[in-house]
Parts: C-alpha cells; structure tokens; sequence
C-alpha cells in the first residue's frame, strides 16, 4: 500500500489576525482528502521581504503526509487560500494567508508555474527558521543540504521572532480526527 510522501509547506499572514489565519490555514489543509497533517513548528513574526512597507507577517511549516501529486496539491492548497479569502494581487504583498509547497518528498520539479522545492526556501530565515525546528535534517532536494546546513550558510539578517500565540498543540501534532483519516 503507498503510504504517500512527506511534503512540507510555508503558511503566512499579515492581514486581520495573523496568527489565527495561520490556524486556520493548518485546519484547512488537515481538511484536504489525501492530506495528513504531521507537524506544524511554532509560529515566527517575520520581517516583510521584498516590498518591505507593509505589516509584519506571522509564519510557520507543516509537515504532511499526502497522497496528492505535486501539481494536486498545489490546487489543493491554491483552494484552502481561496476559501480563506485570499486574492492574488501582486508578489509579496500583502496577504490573508499564503500557502506555499517548500519541500515536496525529493522532487526537482521546475515548471512555469510549479517549482518544488521552492525557489526561494534556501534564502529566507522566516521558511528556514521553522523548517529547522521541526525537521532539522530534512533535506533540500536540490543542493542535498539539511535545513540545518542551509539555515547555517544563511546569509539572509531579517529578523524572526518567536510568536507568543501558537497553533493550538493538537494541530501541531495532528488533529486526533486527521490521524484516523483514510486516504483514497
């Protein structure tokens, strides 16, 4: 029986109450048919990238077990965003919650609109940060650098903050319903 691979995703907010969005964002995904969430890390307040005039967001990493291909899950994920409220105005602008596949088991995939693992994951220390808290040696498909390795080459200085308000702990570890979900 396959039991599906592990992905891992960045989630992110700035828009109304972050740190909920967040939550919500993780119930969304542990909604998806063929999506097991395994772990989230803690949630960071990060410093804007890219157009930095604009709110600080809250960011953190899921890990998940999925039996969706690459392309699946990036609609899946495309459409917890939607229900959210997201609109896609713009890259690095503000938003309600952004989700975005960092790690998708080994695969190097480059297309127009998909590229895993993400392009700029081994740049950023608001992705790195929790990454590293929750799967130190997860590898970078790519480079075959643990994100340990990649957070300790980092040469990104915006500043990452632990978060006082957290992901609810039975989200972290998985809802006791996500467990028992069969995949297709």
């Amino acid at each position: 029986m396959d039991d599906g691979v592990i992905c891992f995703l960045g989630i992110g907010s700035n828009i109304g109450d972050a740190p909920a969005n967040c939550a919500a964002a993780v119930k969304g995904i542990s909604d998806v048919s063929g999506v097991r969430v395994l772990r989230c890390s803690s949630l960071y307040k990060t410093q804007p990238v890219g157009f930095v005039e604009q709110d600080w967001f809250v960011n953190g990493v899921v890990e998940i077990r999925t039996m969706l291909g690459p392309r699946a899950l990036m609609h899946a994920m495309q459409g917890v965003e939607g229900k959210m409220g997201r609109i896609r105005a713009g890259k690095w602008g503000p938003r309600i919650i952004d989700i975005d596949i960092l790690i998708y088991d080994q695969l190097v995939l480059d297309e127009k609109d998909l590229v895993i693992p993400h392009a700029e994951l081994h740049k950023r220390r608001f992705v790195l940060v929790p990454l590293n808290e929750i799967a130190p040696c997860a590898i970078h498909p790519a480079f075959g650098i643990s994100a340990h390795g990649l957070l300790d080459r980092l040469q990104d200085n915006n500043t990452v903050e632990l978060n006082s308000e957290r992901i609810p702990r039975s989200m972290r570890r998985g809802a006791r319903a996500n467990k028992n979900k069969q995949f297709p």
